[in-house]
């Protein structure tokens, strides 16, 4: 058997739901046993992975981002605070996951993408692989001072492996492998019976409208885009807006792309694992811009070049209804996506020389 230390992202969901995609290509070998290091979506992830082969560690892994008051944007005086308090201790971090590494017998370790585990890694000898359409150190930058960003910079410089997904714009000087969008795998039966529940004579567009499960917008329950017509939405769990078009996906309900893949129209903040379930199901977007977010303008830029979007200012969007006679699809150039899960773990696998 060979052990790997899997590091997930505490931010929101998405990078955890792209991981399990990943994790449950890498459990059709019978060879692996997962350790799964990770705390805020660690209750997601168990009941979606369900296996005996994976452990679970329940560590903060990193810190993602913090936004204002009703706002999608960052709030740079609380993540210059945040990020002081996490790296004080990066001495103590690198010995803890040094010691954790050791005692158990870990072969390979991958993050998406803490920087947590990397300096470990490197010190033991263990490969180590990065996989992202960004780094925190490069999502950081205009948000936080360079000087300030060096404990994370030098840490990513420690990855032995990066495998760059679409969008990414991260340039380091190591072994770097180049993927597109992927996702978990949608259950098409799932997707029909969806459909049937929300739109029973199929006489309306369906509109996924996800703003991410960290986002709390105090005006929503004001937005003109509720009173579209010919519309049913699909939102997250999190959308408390009491309307009978309106459908919340389940808050026990795992296999959220399948919503995605119900739809007619996403509209989404540049997240990269809903854009990754929307592209993989054929679904037009249109994406919240986000000036003051680097990763977004990443997100966007690419596709938007290849025609994969349309975009809209947030200020637009608090006035904003949808024009069903304009739902189209905006896949110009087709997203080669069915086997860039796959393709991840067999390379992964053969780093610990296993196929």
């Amino acid at each position: 058997m060979k052990t790997i230390a899997y590091y997930v992202s505490d931010y929101g969901y998405g990078h955890a739901s792209r991981s399990i995609a990943i994790i449950r290509k890498l459990l059709n070998h019978a060879e692996i046993n997962i350790i799964l290091c990770h705390s805020f979506a660690i209750s997601f992830i168990k009941a979606s992975l369900n296996s005996t082969r994976i452990t679970y560690r329940n560590i903060r892994t990193d810190i993602g981002y913090f936004l204002k008051k009703d706002s999608l944007h960052p709030d740079k005086d609380l993540l210059l605070k945040e990020y002081k308090s996490f790296v004080q201790d990066w001495d103590k971090y690198i010995k803890e996951e040094r010691e954790f590494l050791t005692v158990n017998c870990v072969e390979l370790v991958i993050s998406d993408i803490s920087p947590l585990p990397f300096y470990a890694a490197e010190g033991l000898g263990i490969p180590s692989v990065g996989i992202s359409n960004f780094t925190w150190f490069t999502a950081y930058q205009g948000l936080i001072d360079d000087s300030e960003l060096l404990t994370f910079k030098e840490a990513y410089q420690k990855m032995t492996h990066f495998y760059s997904l679409a969008t990414s714009q991260e340039q380091w000087d190591i072994k770097t492998s180049v993927y597109g969008f992927y996702s978990r795998e949608v259950d098409l039966k799932e997707v029909k019976r969806i459909k049937e529940l929300v739109n029973p004579h199929g006489n309306k567009r369906i509109v996924f409208l996800g703003l991410g499960m960290k986002i709390d917008v105090g005006t929503l329950n004001k937005l003109p885009i509720w009173d579209s017509p010919n519309c049913v939405f699909l939102v997250s769990s999190n959308v408390h807006v009491d309307r009978p078009n309106i459908f919340p996906i389940p808050s026990d309900y795992l296999e959220s792309q399948n919503y995605i893949a119900a739809s007619d129209l996403v509209i989404s903040k540049a997240g990269w694992g809903m854009i990754g379930e929307a592209l993989s199901a054929d679904v037009p977007l249109l994406i919240l811009n986000r000036p003051s977010m680097k990763e977004d303008q990443n997100t966007t830029n690419y596709l938007n070049q290849r025609n994969l979007c349309e975009t809209i200012e947030w200020n637009d969007f608090l006035n904003y209804k949808v024009d069903t006679s304009k739902i189209k699809s905006n896949n110009k150039e087709k997203v080669n996506s069915n086997d860039q899960a796959e393709k991840i773990a067999a390379d992964l696998l053969e780093i610990i020389q296993l196929e």
